[in-house]
């Protein structure tokens, strides 16, 4: 008979804390990262590459933040997670400080790309998300998921303005080192997270437990575990519809300030408008998260990208004045990120939290997919019609065909096979 941990006032408080932490180091880390489209201009003009080339930096930016993502969870799953997060924070200062040096599409690709991006995707929500879902029972999962979401997109509705009236006052290259040296500040909160890094599990009768009192987590190997989600077609849908999220998100992230130029507002609406996009990202993650304790999260996540195709193709047909662009804003912020508690939440529904970090990694992969041809693609077809009409009618048949293939999802935990036990316990 397993011995019930009684839920404390000074674990609560533990939770708590590390919760916090999770959202105020991606607050940083997403606030920092989330500004860069606001320096594509300034990176033109300086450099005189191309907006097509300057993208293409970007673009590979939106990629590398998913590949590093799968194998900083492997290594969070099996080492903690304090290590993988300081080693991101550390790439996303350096990569952001030496960007205005930058003279070329390959300096480009190596610091906002290689560097800033894949220091974000190691300090990501693949290991923040799971050092939460590892302390609470399934059906706080998802709110807390969407409290560290909605961390994220408080960075981004409080740096982007900031970025954007230093831009105006100091210049854009000394505002990329103020950037640089915003993100250090994460690594007191990341810090905090020590408490959720495989040293702070007290004892039951059956083994270790997490402060929340329930059973750890026991992770597969890596193999077995990534073996087991290519071959369930859930998964597979899944993965499908956050490669439409990931298309969706980089474009706005990378060419709304390219946007609003092409419409003849002034650059700082571009700036109001991914504050705007920040901040109801916010509601838009709580509410999610709150959402996905009660109904079921493929349906959530149908009405999501529904909503993105009925905005965009509302947009594409209004007159481009500022109010309707922050309306707009507003509303694609609601539906921004906050696909991620419903997908984190599947992901732990379907295997459990043993190997979260490594198999939410891979599910941001094919995000990031779609998010280098988001970025990519606007810069590439801006440049040869002048306009981003086709991007529009892109994300309209995407967000229809991402509506449509989360209906057949299974959201029944699986249970692995007696071959697959044999084959986990063999190894």
């Amino acid at each position: 008979m397993t011995e019930k941990q009684p839920t404390t006032l000074s674990t609560r408080n533990a939770v708590t804390i590390v919760l916090l932490a999770a959202a105020a180091t991606y607050a940083l880390t997403m606030g920092v990262r989330q500004t860069m489209g606001l320096f594509l201009n300034s990176l033109n003009t300086s450099t005189g590459l191309g907006v097509e080339r300057i993208s293409l930096a970007f673009a590979f930016g939106q990629l590398w933040w998913g590949l590093t993502q799968p194998f900083a969870g492997a290594f969070a799953d099996r080492f903690g997670t304090v290590r993988v997060l300081l080693l991101g924070i550390a790439l996303i200062a350096l990569g952001t400080f030496i960007t205005p040096y930058m003279t070329t599409t390959f300096g480009l690709i190596l610091s906002i790309g290689v560097l800033a991006a894949g220091g974000a995707g190691i300090a990501g929500p693949a290991v923040l998300m799971t050092a939460t879902s590892r302390l609470l029972p399934a059906n706080k999962r998802g709110l807390a998921n969407g409290i560290v979401n909605a961390g994220g997109s408080f960075g981004q509705f409080l740096m982007a303005p900031v970025a954007g009236a230093l831009i105006a006052n100091i210049g854009w290259g000394n505002t990329l080192q103020v950037m640089a040296g915003l993100a250090l500040l994460a690594v007191p909160a990341a810090l905090f997270l020590k408490a959720n890094d495989g040293t702070s599990t007290a004892t039951s009768v059956n083994g270790p437990v997490t402060p929340s009192g329930a059973a750890a987590p026991v992770a597969k190997s890596t193999r077995v575990a990534l073996r087991e989600a290519l071959r369930t077609p859930s998964f597979l849908m899944l993965s499908a519809g956050f490669f439409v999220c990931g298309f969706h998100v980089a474009f706005l992230a990378t060419h709304l300030p390219g946007v609003v130029a092409s419409c003849g507002l002034s650059a700082q609406w571009g700036a109001w408008a991914l504050g705007v996009l920040g901040l109801f990202n916010i509601a838009g993650s709580i509410t999610m998260g709150w959402a996905v304790g009660r109904w079921r999260m493929k349906s959530l996540l149908s009405m999501v990208y529904a909503v993105r195709a009925v905005a965009v193709l509302a947009f594409v047909l209004a007159p481009k004045t500022g109010p309707i662009l922050l309306f707009f804003a507003a509303v694609m912020g609601a539906s921004y990120l906050s696909t991620v508690p419903p997908t984190a939440g599947l992901v732990a529904k379907l295997f459990g939290t043993g190997n979260m970090a490594t198999l939410f990694g891979l599910v941001m992969l094919t995000h990031q997919v779609g998010a280098f041809l988001g970025a990519y693609l606007g810069g590439k077809l801006f440049d040869l019609t002048g306009n981003y009409n086709w991007m529009w009618y892109a994300d309209i048949v995407l967000a229809v065909g991402a509506a449509l293939i989360h209906l057949p999802i299974r959201e029944a935990r699986l249970q692995p096979s007696s071959a697959q036990q044999k084959g986990q316990q063999s190894m």
